[in-house]
């Protein structure tokens, strides 16, 4: 994106509020003019007043400047007030637009996108941007103004001797046009290495048990370091340009007043001009001084805006990889049939996940799938809510192609489980009730005792209302599967989605994730990562996946007489657990 474009997107985004940037304008031109006329009255005063020995011209000029100052005050208040509330007004608009824009993508953006760079374009640099397009632009234009107004009341005062001091000025603007391109790709290379920091330290504060596990704390500050040194020198190489640049500005000005003392003095003593006159064209220099020297700010403050909104606008700009036909419909109550008709998908073009999947699940039956890691397993259950579309083929379900319907409407329907489920800072309730966040209490407490939660639930501090935590690290593994098992139990999917992986758990805390995945899986279509030998025998139809291909489906009985690659799994991984069942039964047995 052109940085033109960038700044004129940018601005766009006062549209919708225009009275407030019509009186914000209005308020700055007013204080602008006002400014401009100070010289003037000073200029008489020195003139018709000191000159003439007239005391009443002297009280009657500090009397207009008092007025003017105070007219100025109110316009000041106007320009101040106004240019906040719009700087901070596109500011919330641009996150609303950034953050919704993030919601709406697609898994395969977040998985190529580190979530500590998103976070910086969505602080570090919107609040670059916000302090540029309100208050900021109106000091640019402010300044610009006062310089060409500055440039006309000199003009009018004295041609010949405004032209000798004004020859800096055109220097003047060269130079801070040139800082500003100089700044700009500067500024695009220190928001970017802010984004790679971001994602360092994002990614460490998430992994700080992993990081403190392996007392690897001195390879992450390492890490950091070499990143925040490279910032550094980003940002040092960045005041290096100002600061060659800043004693230029102020040089010019103090040029100018060097000049029209030079010129200026001779003709001022011997009567061509009034002393009046050399102290208004002073002063307009000197009224110059403070706006050119922030002049160079806000060229910065304009180069940063750019870069940084930039940054902000190829986030909005993504297109997302799921995208919703024109005509797709509401999905109205499933029965939970779900069909892939000849499947294959590609996250990358060069790299084959899925090839000719084919395979039908009616309503209420248990798929099972079973493959070696990187066999496509999750892959399937992610095609079927459409977090990714496939690369070519049908998924269907009730057979209506699912891309054919609003991804919503299909996404209402389907419960996800998996086996390290993700819990928000909120409330038990709330995480419960994250699908349905009007479900009344009595259902929320109905889907915990399902899921077999309102037990530990109830003995917290403050039961339904106690917070989790961060990503729930109050609870034990096997108390975040269960609210989450309750969480998809509360929107009544019709079809399911688990990983019900229960290794990290207690052989008590198995069985009761086990009778809660009994509860919430019956009466619904539901696909399983298996893991456990109870789940395959218990499915309906077993598919086992290797390299992205089905090779293998049947029953659990039909797999182990068929053998292959079933059978390598069975006897590698799940034998083991048969003659666990078998002699805990045994025991159970001679119990009784």
């Amino acid at each position: 994106m052109k940085e033109d474009t960038v700044y004129r997107r940018l601005l766009r985004y006062l549209k919708p509020y225009w009275k407030q940037v019509l009186l914000a304008y209005l308020s700055m031109l007013f204080a602008t003019l006002l400014n401009l006329f100070v010289p003037q009255i000073i200029k008489d005063a020195i003139d018709n007043g000191l000159t003439a020995g007239e005391a009443r011209a002297l009280f009657v000029a500090g009397g207009i400047i008092l007025g003017i100052a105070v007219v100025r005050g109110i316009a000041g208040y106007g320009q101040f007030f106004y240019g906040e509330w719009l700087t901070h007004r596109v500011s919330y608009d641009l996150r609303n637009d950034f953050y919704n824009s993030v919601q709406a993508l697609p898994f395969s953006f977040h998985d190529r996108t580190l979530t500590g760079d998103l976070m910086s374009r969505a602080t570090s640099d919107i609040a670059e941007t916000e302090r540029f397009v309100g208050s900021g632009l109106m000091g640019l234009i402010s300044t610009i103004l006062l310089l060409l107004g500055v440039i006309v009341a000199m003009l009018l005062e004295s041609v010949q001797l405004s032209l000798l001091g004004l020859i800096p000025v055109p220097l003047l603007i060269y130079a801070t046009i040139r800082f500003g391109n100089t700044v700009r790709p500067m500024f695009n290379l220190i928001q970017e290495q802010m984004g790679t920091l971001s994602s360092i330290m994002q990614e460490s504060m998430t992994g700080i048990h992993v990081v403190k596990a392996f007392a690897r704390e001195p390879h992450e500050l390492a890490k950091f370091d070499e990143q925040n040194n490279e910032w550094f020198d980003r940002r040092y190489g960045l005041i290096k340009v100002w600061a060659n640049n800043w004693p230029l500005f102020t040089f010019l000005v103090a040029a100018s007043i060097f000049l029209l003392l030079w010129f200026g003095g001779p003709a001022a003593l011997d009567g061509r001009i009034t002393v009046g006159t050399l102290f208004a064209l002073i002063s307009y220099v000197l009224m110059l001084g403070a706006p050119v020297q922030r002049l160079g700010f806000l060229v910065n403050l304009a180069a940063t805006a750019g870069a940084s909104s930039k940054r902000v606008f190829d986030i909005i700009d993504t297109p997302s990889e799921i995208e919703e036909a024109e005509d797709a419909v509401w999905l109205e109550r499933l029965d939970g049939g779900v069909a892939f008709e000849d499947v294959y998908f590609a996250y990358r073009e060069d790299r084959s996940i899925l090839e000719a999947i084919s395979f039908q699940a009616k309503p209420g039956q248990t798929v099972a799938l079973i493959g070696p890691t990187g066999s496509g397993k999750s892959t399937i259950t992610n095609l079927i809510p459409r977090f990714y579309d496939a690369t070519s083929g049908q998924i269907l379900v009730d057979g209506v192609d699912v891309r054919s319907v609003q991804v919503q409407s299909l996404r209402r329907q389907i419960g996800i489980v998996l086996q390290d489920p993700f819990l928000f800072s909120q409330t038990v309730a709330e995480n419960i009730a994250y699908g349905r966040p009007n479900a009344p209490m009595d259902e929320i407490i109905a889907a915990a005792k399902a899921a077999r939660a309102h037990g530990f639930i109830s003995e917290m501090p403050d039961g339904y209302d106690t917070r989790v935590g961060e990503r729930g690290v109050t609870l034990s593994g096997g108390q975040k599967q269960r609210i989450a098992i309750a969480r998809a139990l509360i929107t009544d999917p019709r079809i399911l989605i688990l990983d019900d992986s229960t290794s990290s758990v207690d052989t008590e805390t198995e069985h009761l994730i086990q009778e809660a995945l009994a509860v919430l899986m019956e009466g619904r279509t539901t696909f399983v990562i298996a893991q456990r030998l109870l789940t395959l025998k218990n499915a309906d139809q077993i598919l086992v996946l290797d390299n992205g291909r089905i090779v293998q489906r049947g029953s659990h009985q039909q797999l182990l007489t068929e053998g292959g690659l079933y059978r390598q799994i069975y006897d590698l991984q799940l034998k083991d657990q048969e003659a666990f069942v078998a002699l805990e039964a045994e025991m159970e047995g001679g119990a009784r």
